[in-house]
């Protein structure tokens, strides 16, 4: 089975150095850097080609740009995919950038971003260790493109035992953090806070820069104040230590995105 970002998206704990080399740059907003270190193997490997797309494909939703390269490096990764599984693997990926898509407004594409995750459902075996990151991102199709709450909370709750079940403290930042805008939206405020802290105290200790100051300002948003504004100041810190990254999170604070060079024109 090949070890792709997807079976393990928490690399900051491994002893291969490739492996933390790649979780460093990625954490810290240097997806093209983390995916040139994979380009040599990708072109020949369906774990690297995987590995290498996953990464392009994760700089599209937090820059809203480089989709040509994401295809690109995906459109490869495909081709590699033997088994069934790695079918699987790839679906879910291709679902995933059609969701960025749709969602930054580039092209809707939300029938291919259903039709891909099905395709991976149907792939990918219940006991897959793909299947958590499946399920999240089923419930974020349902959460802001079908708009369905109920069946998002019953995906993000799925995915979160599994992301539990595997020790995935990277992908559990990220339920805690749907589940809690869930809550929020019900009016659970407190529900909504212990899922924003718990999103925010993993991403800390895992050291995951890039994530941490959507994190901050999900918790500033139900935090009464001054707590409120240490937590958007301090958001705005670090976007402007990531030179405007990540691209909407930028612009909602007034600061300017980092602009991603374009290789696809």
């Amino acid at each position: 089975m090949a070890d792709t970002a997807m079976a393990r998206s928490e690399s900051s704990m491994s002893e291969d150095p490739l492996e933390r080399a790649i979780w460093r740059l990625r954490s810290r907003g240097c997806w093209a850097d983390a995916a040139a270190l994979l380009e040599d193997a990708a072109g020949t490997d369906a774990g690297a080609a995987q590995r290498r797309a996953a990464l392009l494909v994760e700089q599209c939703m937090f820059t809203a740009a480089g989709w040509e390269r994401a295809e690109d490096a995906l459109r490869t990764a495909e081709a590699l995919s033997t088994d069934g599984e790695n079918r699987g693997v790839t679906a879910c990926e291709r679902g995933y950038l059609a969701y960025a898509s749709t969602l930054f407004q580039e092209r809707d594409r939300s029938d291919e971003a259903r039709a891909a995750l099905g395709r991976a459902a149907a792939l990918l075996p219940p006991a897959s260790p793909h299947r958590p990151m499946l399920d999240f991102r089923r419930g974020l199709v349902a959460q802001h493109l079908t708009r369905n709450a109920t069946a998002a909370q019953a995906a993000f709750r799925r995915a979160h035992a599994g992301a539990l079940e595997q020790g995935d403290r990277l992908l559990s930042s990220f339920t805690w953090r749907h589940l809690a805008a869930l809550a929020a939206d019900e009016g659970d405020l407190a529900e909504a806070r212990h899922g924003f802290r718990e999103s925010l105290r993993l991403r800390e200790e895992l050291g995951y820069l890039v994530g941490t100051a959507p994190a901050l300002m999900a918790l500033a948003d139900v935090e009464p104040e001054p707590d409120a504004g240490r937590l958007r100041a301090e958001a705005t810190r670090l976007v402007r230590l990531l030179d405007g990254v990540p691209s909407w999170l930028a612009e909602q604070l007034g600061e300017e995105p980092r602009r991603i060079p374009a290789a696809d024109g």
